[in-house]
């Protein structure tokens, strides 16, 4: 029997193998860290009973996935599903929320709403397109061309300075803003409006779920069918040199995953002049400066409703989301900086002890900056929530700079796989019809620096195991491997 390592027990480490060990590989996952799960682990990194997810805690592109939605993940995790998809506060107790019924939130919206609708509602009905248009190699004919043209004139609306003319409000202008600004790219941007118009589209179509009990939930879910199908899985086991690894005989057909970043390969005593020049050349951004809070209470916003979303976006009006965006482009973190937050303890009440909550929440920082943003993201949610302060029992300040030792792929801090722009979404690391195949015999990339970029999605390491398994001759589909 072929055996298959995989380097990383992220989402997409994960999957590949799940796809692998399904297909008859005798696999195995090798993890730094102490658990398993990468960006969806869950801990109590506070105080005990107090359950913060290390990096993603809300997961809309999860339940759209193709691959989650073949592997049936609806049906092995306990999934919430908020009616209020995302919050965006602003001064004097205003607030506007992305409802998951999208004729809800266009009435909030008033003037604007017709507005809103028309940007989003044919992206949000015919989600299944836009997910096919973002979720596989871009260098392909979308299976629902229509809808991925909308998309595009979407992003040219929203991705260059037009968009200071969409809306006519500051509460709209903010909605959108807020969820654009997720993508840590400058603002306005067509790679920020891609990935910001998708998260909204998915708001008014499966909404913003996640699963009950953290982020962990997912990896244990694949876990236990990887180990269902004879996979296992190590931790405390780095690899920091191809060259020392013994991962089998790519003769015989053996395989080996890079769930981590593509720098790894050039450790790779096969790693051919051209390949290791582009690897050289591939960009990372931006770094995540995160806290953990643990409360005494529910986060005291100053307008009710955004308690409903477990999802807050703060920053303000839309000109101080994008001026606190672009000060991190130029190196610099803004006063008033860009936070997003999550209250998962609003609806799921196994993530603190009763009466008690916890928050989520980190700024966009330079890459590798030592900065601890405590006191900025502490001053921005006391802007919204007067009180705040005061429920503060703990909280634990993870910098940009300490990142990469929680995670070895996050380089510099960037959570992302690697500068997320138009430019590095074709060029992932390599412009290729399979950039998941790296140049030497046996080896793939299964991460977010593979298409289709950042996203708990699990397609990269879908895509990877796929071409690898094509390679050797066997034609698969989600439907045979996982129906």
């Amino acid at each position: 029997m072929a055996q298959a390592t995989i380097i990383g027990s992220g989402p997409n480490g994960l999957a590949a193998a799940s796809t692998l060990a399904r297909a008859g590989y005798a696999v195995r996952v090798l993890e730094a860290a102490e658990t398993i799960g990468g960006g969806v682990r869950t801990h109590e990194s506070t105080l005990p009973g107090f359950r913060h997810d290390v990096c993603s805690a809300v997961h809309p592109a999860t339940i759209a996935s193709p691959f989650y939605q073949a592997f049936g993940l609806d049906q092995r995790v306990e999934w919430i599903h908020p009616e209020a998809s995302y919050a965006h506060p602003l001064d004097g107790g205003r607030a506007a929320i992305a409802w998951r019924d999208i004729d809800r939130t266009a009435a909030d919206l008033g003037v604007d709403g017709a507005a809103w609708l028309s940007r989003l509602r044919p992206l949000s009905v015919h989600i299944d397109g836009v997910v096919d248009f973002t979720t596989n190699q871009l260098l392909r004919m979308p299976r629902d061309p229509m809808t991925a043209v909308r998309y595009a004139i979407r992003m040219l609306d929203q991705g260059t300075p037009l968009a200071a003319r969409t809306f006519r409000t500051a509460e709209a202008a903010a909605l959108m803003s807020g969820v654009v600004a997720h993508a840590n790219s400058p603002q306005p941007s067509l790679a920020g409006a891609a990935a910001g118009l998708l998260l909204a589209a998915y708001g008014h179509a499966g909404g913003w779920p996640y699963p009950r009990g953290g982020a962990q939930r997912i990896a244990d879910a694949l876990v236990a069918d990887i180990e269902a199908h004879g996979g296992t899985l190590e931790t405390r086991t780095p690899v920091s040199n191809l060259s020392t690894l013994d991962w089998g005989d790519p003769g015989r057909g053996d395989l080996l995953f890079l769930n981590t970043s593509p720098r790894l390969a050039l450790t790779h005593p096969d790693v051919p002049t051209h390949y290791a020049s582009a690897l050289d050349s591939y960009r990372y951004g931006p770094g995540v400066a995160k806290v953990d809070f643990a409360l005494d209470g529910p986060v005291p916003w100053t307008n009710p409703e955004v308690a409903k979303a477990p999802t807050v976006h703060l920053g303000g009006t839309r000109a101080e989301v994008w001026a606190s965006e672009n000060a991190v482009t130029a190196g610099r973190v803004s006063e008033n900086p860009y936070v997003l937050a999550v209250q998962p303890s609003v609806l799921d009440d196994s993530r603190a002890p009763a009466g008690k909550a916890v928050l989520w929440a980190y700024i966009h920082v330079p890459a590798g900056s030592t900065l601890d943003p405590t006191e900025l993201i502490t001053a921005q949610v006391e802007r919204f929530a007067p009180g705040f302060r005061d429920l503060i029992l703990a909280h634990r300040a993870i910098p940009a700079s300490s990142r990469e030792a929680i995670n070895p792929a996050e380089i510099g801090g960037d959570i992302s796989g690697g500068v997320f722009d138009i430019r590095q979404a074709l060029r992932r690391p390599v412009v290729s019809p399979a950039p998941w195949r790296m140049p030497m015999r046996g080896v793939y990339l299964a991460s977010a620096s593979a298409p289709p970029g950042p996203s708990v999605n699990g397609m990269a390491g879908w895509h990877a195991a796929r071409t690898a398994l094509r390679d050797a001759g066997e034609s698969v589909t989600l439907e045979n491997l996982f129906g």
